[in-house]
């Protein structure tokens, strides 16, 4: 069965945060990773033509959600309470990015940068695309 696929960035320490929670809520199999700065994932950038360089959930229709709606789909397929997070979505979207944007703009100075992308470790390598 096709899984969704997320792209995100591997220098960020909040965005490898949120991977280890997804895959950790993640009961049902339904997500497979890949960095923005892997082979894969800078070459689905480039065939969906992605412009944002954080979060995005590529669904198996094909279907490409940047931002706070990335975010919130992603939370609405886990299991246990990470589920209620898709309320959000009852937001307006230019209110859900405006406070996206805001933390996306400044995640390296609030949360850090990593040097290099963190490899998974050999029971998280089959989530990942660039294994």
């Amino acid at each position: 069965m096709p899984t969704s696929i997320i792209l995100f960035d591997g220098y960020c320490h909040v965005c490898d945060a949120s991977i280890q929670f997804i895959m950790k809520h993640d009961k049902k199999d339904t997500f497979t990773f890949a960095s923005l700065q892997g082979e894969k994932g800078a070459q689905l950038k480039k065939d969906y033509d992605i412009q944002v360089d954080s979060v995005v959930l590529i669904e198996p229709s094909g279907r490409v959600y940047t931002k706070s709606d990335a975010a919130l789909r992603i939370c609405k397929q886990l299991s246990g309470f990470p589920k209620i997070l898709q309320i959000g979505l009852l937001l307006p979207r230019f209110l859900r990015d405006a406070v996206y944007e805001l933390i996306a703009k400044n995640r390296y100075r609030f949360f850090g940068k990593r040097d290099t992308c963190r490899l998974p470790t050999p029971e998280e390598r089959a989530k990942f695309l660039d294994g």
